[in-house]
């Protein structure tokens, strides 16, 4: 892991808010719906579709994760009204995890089924280790009568090989990463190799198994890999999807969508951009060096 990246990822939690603010903005819609709604239908005219996330995690008391349930139904009610090929997904932890695993859960399932009375569906988001049993169990529990919902796997995790074959037989609606959090080794692969192989292996068996996958990634080994896998097994568009991060190599999704595969764009935004970027960033030091280099390209791009 580069120096250069931690000193960087270390450093900007400190910096002041504005500065955070111009390297995030490129990856965050911003404060307000309307601003994820423009971009959304940016990304729809392009043939690309959209997950608005509505920014906040690890709340701290209940009347906060209630705020986020009516954004949240605002999000949904303007998806509907101005006819945006877009879903959501939300954080357990933003849902009320960390305080109330009943009032958590009862949150997401007013949303699922928010989502349903518009034919639209809700990805129940993946945090670090601590949530991943808790989320799996809300995700299985919400399934048996809900099937507008889907959830997280992170190829990273030692355990994601067993939380596979559990989740096989529901024919799961998954979204495969490689992971961002910052997990020990007895919990987490370090090489990335390994997660890249990990990731692989993961995408194939659920693949193979009839699972509906969001293959989720900017590494284009990865997408050369799927590319193959998605041949092999002769599937069709609709059995799958690709999925990057606003902000993101816009030249390999333009790749993806133009070879005849759908793609699905993150779209957060809110007031709580500052907490999630440098979180993000700390969690993940790449991701500063990834920005840094972005920012450069672009503003090399003008100079020339």
């Amino acid at each position: 892991m580069s120096w250069f990246n931690q000193l960087i990822a270390h450093t900007l939690p400190y910096v002041p808010k504005p500065i955070v603010g111009f390297f995030s903005k490129h990856y965050i819609a911003g404060d307000k719906l309307e601003d994820a709604v423009r971009l959304v239908k940016e990304l729809n005219s392009n043939r690309m579709m959209a997950t608005i996330d509505v920014l906040g995690e690890e709340v701290k008391v209940k009347e906060q994760s209630l705020k986020a349930v009516q954004t949240y139904r605002e999000v949904l009610k303007t998806i509907a009204v101005e006819k945006l090929d877009a879903n959501i997904s939300l954080k357990p932890t933003h849902m009320g995890l960390k305080i109330d695993k009943d009032f958590c859960f009862y949150n997401i399932l007013e949303m699922v089924k928010e989502a349903q009375k518009i034919n639209n569906f809700v990805r129940i988001d993946m945090e670090d280790a601590t949530t991943t049993d808790d989320t799996i169990e809300m995700y299985l529990r919400i399934k048996k009568e809900y099937p507008n919902v889907g959830t997280v796997l992170q190829s990273y995790l030692r355990r994601t090989g067993k939380d596979i074959n559990r989740l096989i037989p529901h024919k799961a609606n998954l979204r495969l990463c490689k992971g961002i959090y910052n997990e020990k080794r007895e919990i987490a692969y370090k090489e990335k190799s390994i997660i890249n192989d990990n990731f692989e292996y993961a995408l194939e068996k659920l693949l193979s198994n009839g699972c509906y996958v969001g293959i989720a990634t900017h590494d284009e080994k990865l997408v050369w890999h799927a590319l193959q896998l998605i041949d092999k097994l002769s599937l069709q568009p609709d059995q799958y999807e690709f999925q990057m991060l606003l902000g993101v190599d816009h030249e390999l999704r333009r790749i993806i969508v133009e070879g005849g595969h759908r793609l699905r764009v993150y779209v957060p935004f809110g007031t709580e951009w500052f907490g999630y970027s440098t979180r993000r960033l700390k969690e993940n030091p790449a991701i500063a060096g990834h920005i840094i280099r972005n920012t450069l390209d672009r503003w090399m791009g003008k100079k020339v």
